[in-house]
């Protein structure tokens, strides 16, 4: 359970206490599919399930039970370091320095407002990098203390703490074909003109992962380094994309752009919060992890439930390697 997180052993004490997955996300004020979800990748940590569904009524497993005994005493353990955080949620004064890939830039201003309003007297300052490169190099110069992406750094000492789910899905024009299917193949792909962004992106990133899987090998017909300018070109009939789903949320509500469902997607990665290991927080970067780390899932679970539906309809995730 090395790779359990915060996240999901609150959920999973809310479901264990209710009995109920609909009680606890109404208490977390998450959305049901979130919920699942959270529940579905402890289960793959634990490579056993924590609760028994065969009936109409929900119940603990015996491993669901002692797990349940362990989680109670991180949780409590995470309840006293929260009152000694608390004390930063009065901080008055304070700078904070903070880095995003583009992709983030649809959803972080609106948390940073947020955290302005609990806290008026913090300056913020906000970097954006074209793609996790840009904003790894702001972080190894120290130039911001924190960063919002989607893959973390392997290769250099940093905290990466995930904070909420990020679907990747694949968007056409209206007229499409596609979007009047009721689901497309893998292989109907081989056919389509790819748009993708530019090798080191995330997006790119994930677009890779989802072909490798399939072992297909998109056709490639334009490349660009902005998602505004692939969702322009998707619009107008010049190709289809893989995009984050919380790109395209303003487009699906307007019908501008599709969203077809497609087999094995979307594919289900993770916002992360990252810091250098190197280097204490301020109070105001500390207090801002701690609030996007609270809020950031149920922000983007309300407020993108484009994303949120695509995670409904995601594969229940495997288990990793030991």
């Amino acid at each position: 359970m090395k790779n359990a997180t915060l996240r999901q052993l609150r959920v999973f004490s809310a479901v264990a206490r209710h009995l109920s997955f609909a009680r606890a996300a109404e208490e977390l004020r998450l959305t049901a599919p979130a919920v699942s979800m959270q529940i579905k990748e402890l289960e793959g940590e634990v490579g056993l399930p924590l609760f028994d569904r065969s009936s109409r009524k929900v119940s603990l497993t015996m491993v669901g039970e002692y797990v349940l005994a362990y989680a109670q005493k991180v949780l409590a353990a995470m309840r006293d370091a929260e009152d000694m955080v608390a004390r930063f949620r009065g901080l008055k004064t304070g700078v904070l320095d903070v880095a995003m890939v583009s992709t983030a830039k649809y959803f972080l201003p609106r948390l940073l407002a947020r955290f302005r309003d609990e806290h008026p007297g913090i300056e913020i300052r906000l970097e954006v990098g074209n793609n996790r490169e840009e904003v790894v190099a702001l972080m190894r110069e120290g130039l911001v203390e924190l960063a919002i992406m989607g893959r973390p750094p392997k290769h250099w000492p940093s905290r990466a703490e995930p904070f909420a789910l990020h679907p990747h899905g694949l968007v056409t024009c209206v007229d499409h074909p596609f979007a009047r299917a009721e689901k497309v193949p893998v292989s109907a792909l081989l056919d389509e003109g790819f748009i993708v962004r530019e090798p080191g992106s995330g997006t790119r990133a994930a677009l890779d992962e989802f072909m490798e899987a399939h072992q297909v090998t998109p056709r490639v017909v334009m490349q660009m380094s902005s998602n505004e300018a692939i969702k322009q070109a998707v619009m107008a009939g010049m190709g289809v994309a893989l995009l984050s789903m919380h790109t395209v949320a303003l487009e699906l509500d307007h019908h501008l752009i599709a969203a077809p469902e497609v087999e094995g997607l979307p594919v289900m990665r993770r916002w992360h919060v990252v810091n250098t290991l190197a280097k204490t927080l301020s109070p105001a970067a500390e207090a801002f992890r701690y609030f996007i780390l609270e809020s950031g899932e149920a922000f983007l679970a309300k407020h993108f439930a484009h994303g949120s539906d695509a995670a409904a309809r995601a594969d229940p995730p495997r288990p990793r390697g030991r």
